[in-house]
């Protein structure tokens, strides 16, 4: 019994190491940007395309990246990667916002996934 217990263990371990290494690849993935402000450009907060997010963290703009704001400069990682392979002929890519990812649904029928084999941020 002892024995099985230990092999369960282990088993855990190894999945919660591989659900750990898909969100660093994942959020390693992601395209980012950054802007530098002149001294007293940003006095009230950062503008993203064109609405004014407060210093500090910003978890989710509108446009599905997350920030860092302060004074100096602001920098953005997008929340979203888009499909690089995948069927095309079959397959088409459309923005779902609410959850800021990229769905691929089929053509014909939009109510159904296709499978993607690669994404880039």
């Amino acid at each position: 019994m002892h024995g099985m217990s230990s092999v369960f263990l282990l088993q855990k371990s190894f999945l919660a190491f591989f659900a750990a290494m898909g969100i660093i690849v994942a959020m390693g993935d992601a395209y980012c940007w950054s802007k530098i402000y002149k001294p007293g450009e940003a006095q009230n907060g950062c503008t993203v395309n064109g609405k004014l997010y407060p210093f500090g963290h910003i978890e989710r703009t509108e446009d599905c990246y997350t920030c860092s704001c302060s004074e100096r400069s602001l920098q953005c990682c997008s929340l979203f990667h888009t499909p690089v392979a995948y069927d095309n002929k079959k397959c088409k890519v459309v923005f779902n916002k609410e959850r800021c990812d990229y769905d691929v649904v089929q053509k014909d029928d939009p109510s159904k996934m296709c499978s993607v084999y690669a994404r880039v941020g």
